[in-house]
């Protein structure tokens, strides 16, 4: 046992030094204009910083799923970098802002210990890395791709 303390050791250092950015192109929160109350404005560094937690996430072409109630799903901005919880399993990362693009990644660095919540876990990371549009309306953070949608509230 005492060989796997090391091991987790290097793979925490790795994770939390692990991380890139690179341009995003922008989609509609939901496919069509900014609704009432929503800033067409593009978000600042400033307005994502912090912790939000997901609320719910919809894949393509699938049905809107809420976040499961007995896992953590978080996703925090500091200092020009991303780190997310996803269930039992931590992710880190760079990202970029540019306008009400967000990219997340290109690739992030998480740990891959098997969750509960692993289907929906891996379904959320897909989602989260890549390129999205920010929305920030009430606040709720919604970022929204090709692959789907994610809604953060503080």
């Amino acid at each position: 046992m005492t060989s796997v303390k090391p091991l987790v050791a290097v793979a925490l250092a790795v994770l939390l030094a692990a991380g890139c950015s690179s341009p995003t192109a922008p989609s509609s929160a939901s496919g069509s204009p900014a609704s009432p109350g929503s800033s067409a404005l593009a978000p600042s560094a400033d307005e994502l910083a912090g912790t939000w937690k997901l609320q719910s996430m919809t894949v393509a072409g699938g049905a809107d799923q809420a976040a499961p109630s007995d896992a953590q799903y978080t996703l925090t901005f500091t200092n020009g970098r991303l780190s997310t919880r996803e269930d039992c399993n931590l992710c880190s990362g760079g990202f970029n802002l540019s306008g009400q693009t967000l990219t997340a990644g290109p690739a992030l660095a998480c740990t891959r210990a098997f969750c509960p919540t692993q289907t929906f876990g891996s379904a959320y990371e897909r989602l989260l890395s890549g390129e999205s549009t920010v929305t920030l309306s009430d606040g709720a953070l919604v970022l929204t791709s090709a692959r789907g949608v994610l809604r953060f509230t503080r």
